[in-house]
Order: C-alpha cells, then structure tokens, then sequence
C-alpha cells in the first residue's frame, strides 16, 4: 500500500471520527448544568425571566435538542462552528485568532522534549551503571511526577520573579509596539518559560523510553555481530541501536503529541499565553457552548493530524510497515 493510499484512507476515516467525537462533545456538553442565557444576563444585570428568555431566542437555546444538534453538525459540514454570544464574535474567528499562539507553544514545547529526550536517552544509555546514568534518570523521573502546574508556577516565581531574567507571563511586552525581528526576539523571550515547562514532562518520557529500548536493542544479535566486525562504539548506536530503538519513541511521540493540547490549558493559564487552551478555560466559566465545543473539535482534529504524521513518519523510518500494511 503506498503513502498516498494510507494517507487518503485515513482522512475518511478522521472525517467521520471527527464527526462522532462533535456529536459526543454535544450531548455531554448539553448534559451539564448551567444555562448560558442565565449567566448572561448576570452579567448584563437584568436576569429577569423576560431578558432570559429574550437571550435564549436569540441564541437558538429554546429550540429542540435535536434541531440544536442538526443546526451544529449542518455548519461543521459547511466549516461553520457557530457564533460566541460570550464574545459576540464569530468562534472560528476567535480559533483562528489564538490558534497561531498555540500551535507555537505545544510546537517548540514537541520539538524541545523528542530532541532533548532521546539525546539524554541515548547518553544515559552509553552510561549505563555509571553515576551520570542514576543522576539523569533520577532527573527524569522527578520530571516525570512533579505536576505540570506547581512547575510552571515554580518556573514563574524563579526565573521571572526573584531572578527576573525572563517575562512571566504574556505573549509579548504590552505596548511596547516592536516589529520585525525585535519583535520576534520579545516573543521568543516570552515563549522559553511557558514551552520549557510543557516540554519537560514528555521529555523526561521520551529519555526513560529511549534508554529502556536502546538497552533492549543493544542485546540483540546483529549488534553483537556488529561489534564481532570491529565497529566502534558511537558508529554502532548511532547506525544499529539508534536506528531501531527510535521506533517505539515515534509511536509514544505520535500518541503523546496530542496531550501537549490538554496540557496547554493548565500552562496558557499559568503563564498567560492567549492561545485556545486558555480560550476554553474562559468560555467553561462562561458557559458559551459554541465556543467550547468548536475549540474541543479544533482540539480533536489536532490530535488526529498528529496521529496520521505519526503513521506517515513511521513509514519512512521503517519501510517494513508499508510493504506489509
């Protein structure tokens, strides 16, 4: 089967899965308490039965369920994810708007933790029962069970509180009005805290994952054989381990890429990066469930394109998967 083939296969197949997963979202979402039109008009300081029922009219929230639902998933076909009666703004518009943000942070946040994880992995290793073997995987594992929150506000009290060496919170510096390159500079400083605290988690999987199958590998017969030839060390995991031991580290990578998603929520919050995870913390309180629902569909389908380059990837890295698929 040829790339193109497994790739179209699997859009149907993500077409119709993202289908079912905007039709669950809305029966779950639908079944929680609260009324949006309630906290509107709260908000509006008139939450008299009269501007209640005006609001629900308005919004299409005294339909029927059943012609709320055939209204949403009739404008997911057409890509139409509703309007934000919260925001008083398309929510495509306001996916569209954060999505950038986003999709830097979990982005470096991915590239930080698979690069460095499987580097450590690969020293720790070569290490093997050595001191600096027991330091990096007691690092790791520390990583590994520290809540991804209490690190991100521990990252804020540190370097940006008492050491002050880099912003805390924000996308960039707030009116300073930079352009060009200086601008990309003050949004790289700003980015560090945020995507070294969400990558280091799944770094300390990707280096626990690469050191455990790099060892298994290392038993193997070629690589015995392989230094029976003569190879040095380096060339042998770099050409022999490496090379297969990377295998099951793609497949968690590709598994795991999507939580970097859920993850986001908790550290946009924290550090304030206006991204969609922050976007769907604010519109829970609020209850604006168009928003919700079209950033939980935006989320799905990031998860789901991760999965199919993950196949893609897979592919490459080891021929043996399309001759056989």
């Amino acid at each position: 089967m040829s790339i193109l083939t497994a790739i179209l296969g699997r859009l149907a197949k993500a077409a119709l899965t993202l289908l079912a997963i905007a039709v669950l979202n809305f029966f779950l979402l639908h079944a929680a308490p609260g009324d949006p039109a309630v906290v509107l008009a709260g908000e509006a300081g008139a939450a008299d039965e009269q501007m209640i029922e005006q609001l629900r009219e308005r919004f299409g929230l005294d339909q029927p369920f059943y012609v709320q639902l055939g209204k949403y998933v009739g404008g997911i076909v057409q890509l139409d994810l509703g309007y934000s009666f919260r925001q008083d703004a398309p929510v495509s518009q306001l996916i569209l708007d954060r999505l950038p943000a986003t999709l830097l942070l979990t982005l470096t946040a991915f590239g930080i933790s698979l690069v460095c994880g499987i580097a450590l992995g690969v020293a720790s290793a070569a290490r093997v029962g050595k001191a600096s073997d027991s330091a990096l995987t007691t690092l790791a594992l520390l990583f590994y069970a520290t809540p991804l929150y209490w690190l991100a506000l521990m990252a804020v009290l540190v370097f940006s509180v008492w050491l002050g060496w880099l912003p805390g919170f924000g996308y960039e510096t707030v009116g300073a009005g930079y352009t060009g390159i200086t601008r990309a500079l003050d949004i790289l400083q700003h980015l560090i805290l945020p995507a070294l605290t969400l990558g280091l988690f799944f770094m300390a999987v990707y280096m626990r994952m690469t050191r455990a199958s790099m060892l298994e590998v290392s038993q193997l017969d070629f690589v015995k054989t392989a230094k029976a030839k003569g190879l040095s060390g380096p060339a042998i995991r770099r050409r022999h381990i490496l090379r297969n031991a990377i295998l099951p580290v793609v497949t968690l990578a590709g598994l795991q890429a999507g939580q970097l998603v859920g993850g986001a929520v908790l550290t946009e919050t924290v550090f304030a990066w206006p991204g969609i995870g922050r976007l769907m913390f604010e519109s829970l309180a609020a209850r604006d469930y168009n928003t919700i629902l079209g950033v939980f569909l935006v989320s799905a389908a990031m998860v789901i394109l991760f999965n199919i380059v993950t196949d893609i990837v897979y592919r490459i890295v080891d021929p043996r998967i399309g001759a056989t698929a």
